[in-house]
């Protein structure tokens, strides 16, 4: 009897050190998050360490040449000059996006807003048996039914070409 008792309380012990992947959502440090790096062009040893630049966060580098507009163009907008002002072009878009106002410390209230939400999901989600998957669990009442979502869409005359036509 003791060592079934043994035996599961070692196998209850490991099991919380599995390797819990990409989808944990706490982070115990506040540094960069190491698996979001991609290397835009091969790596190579200089053929002289000593005489590598001094590195300057945000600026340059022998990858990476100019890593703003790199970010400007991925996010969709002309690397040209990333300091300008909005193209008239777009600023049909940006009035309708601020209709309703905008909020300067958006990104900042959501975070906080998210935090919170997170932390009243886990509150008694600490000890689990089994490995399960945190961000599944905490965010499944906001979870979007694509296929309920287009029938919706469907049902009030709304064309949905992108989805698959219906049978």
């Amino acid at each position: 009897m003791r060592r079934t008792v043994a035996l599961i309380l070692i196998a209850t012990l490991l099991s919380g050190c599995a390797n819990q992947g990409l989808r944990v959502l706490r982070s115990n440090s506040s540094g960069p998050d190491e698996f979001l790096v991609e290397p835009k062009a091969a790596l190579e040893t200089p053929d002289d360490l000593t005489a590598l630049p001094v590195p300057t966060p945000g600026q340059g580098n022998r990858t990476d040449i100019d890593p703003l507009s790199d970010a400007v163009v991925a996010l969709g907008g002309r690397p040209s000059d990333p300091a300008a002002g909005i193209p008239g072009s777009d600023g049909a878009l940006v009035t309708a996006a601020s209709r309703f106002g905008v909020t300067p410390s958006i990104r900042s209230q959501l975070a906080a807003e998210d935090e919170d939400f997170r932390r009243r999901q886990s509150r008694f989600t600490q000890i689990r048996l089994f490995p399960e998957d945190r961000y599944n669990t905490a965010y499944k009442s906001q979870a979007l039914d694509a296929e309920e979502t287009a029938e919706s869409w469907r049902r009030a005359g709304a064309k949905t070409p992108s989805y698959p036509p219906q049978n």
